[in-house]
């Protein structure tokens, strides 16, 4: 990070990004970056259909003048690509949070390996990593993973961890209702992509549906390919606000991180966002085992590790909790 200080220090710094303005990973650079660049432009669409707010952002950058001496492109910059070579005399930085080839050929298996659209993705994420000058990613995993697939120049990638916003996630005092004041609460919320293992733990809760004293909050849009155990020790949540969602983490006993999917290799790179959540509120978790979690969590309090992939690790897992907090 020092590094990266001194590249945009006192520079006129542009911020690019096609991900909601206030995205945890967005607010987290723009603030790091007003700390220390002279001006900072942001770019940026409001629009709520993606592709909108994509084409809204690619005129910004076509009408946007050159007086600028660093380009920060943030989420996502493999769609922005073809400005690259609008700024190839600026000093370019990317935050390679995700791979387009990545997730959608090894995580979301949208495409084989060997068609013209994955050769298609893998060519882009090589092209916006051969040309920027500092590569971010969120994890030593990620970044080594990147480097292997893409042959990108080890000494241009640096690694910063994502940040909870701590004016949302902060300890606080349980206030919780009636029906559960001698219950041990485990929340689980997430947006329920493949990598997760939301099927892992669905299958925990129903492995420990006899637990009484053990109460699940299931929060996150779940799909019909999930079975969701229907059980007296177990209530699903859609969605919840991230305001309301903060209230639910503080008035639980123990916290469900993740990863835990153990078929998806990206799930072994890379640190569950909810992870930074839980520990900012100073939540007991189950985190997978995994090198990535093991990045900033080997020596944490609090944290408890079970095997990927294992429902019924998970729920030993789970009662041990019990038994100790």
């Amino acid at each position: 990070m020092q590094q990266l200080e001194h590249l945009i220090r006192k520079k006129r710094v542009v911020f690019v990004t096609t991900k909601n303005i206030d995205y945890i990973r967005n607010t987290q650079e723009i603030r790091f970056l007003e700390r220390y660049a002279a001006q900072l432009k942001l770019v940026y669409s409001k629009k709520k259909n993606y592709i909108v707010r994509i084409l809204e952002v690619w005129w910004k950058l076509l009408v946007l003048g050159r007086g600028y001496d660093v380009i920060f492109f943030g989420f996502a910059p493999q769609l922005v690509a073809p400005f690259f070579l609008k700024y190839r005399d600026k000093e370019i930085v990317i935050d390679f949070f995700v791979s387009v080839y990545d997730t959608f050929v090894n995580d979301r298996k949208k495409f084989s390996g060997r068609s013209p659209i994955a050769r298609l993705c893998h060519w882009i994420d090589a092209y916006v990593i051969k040309r920027a000058e500092w590569i971010i990613t969120d994890t030593k995993a990620d970044a080594a993973y990147f480097i292997r697939e893409f042959n990108g120049d080890r000494g241009r990638f640096r690694t910063v961890y994502l940040e909870a916003d701590r004016t949302i996630y902060y300890p606080r005092e349980q206030h919780r209702r009636s029906d559960l004041a001698d219950k041990f609460v485990v929340l689980y919320f997430g947006s329920i992509l493949p990598l997760q293992g939301a099927d892992i733990v669905l299958r925990a809760i129903e492995i420990l549906k006899d637990e009484k004293k053990i109460f699940f909050q299931f929060i996150g849009p779940v799909s019909d390919k999930y079975r969701m155990p229907a059980q007296d020790n177990v209530e699903y949540i859609d969605w919840l606000q991230q305001e309301e969602l903060a209230e639910y983490i503080a008035n639980a006993d123990l916290c469900l991180a993740g990863h835990f999917n153990s078929e998806i290799d990206k799930a072994k790179r890379t640190i569950p966002g909810k992870a930074y959540i839980y520990s900012a509120m100073g939540k007991p978790m189950i985190l997978g085992d995994n090198e990535a979690n093991r990045e900033l969590y080997s020596f944490a309090d609090n944290v408890f590790w079970t095997a990927m992939g294992n429902a019924e690790a998970l729920a030993e897992t789970i009662s041990r909790c019990f038994l100790q907090l």
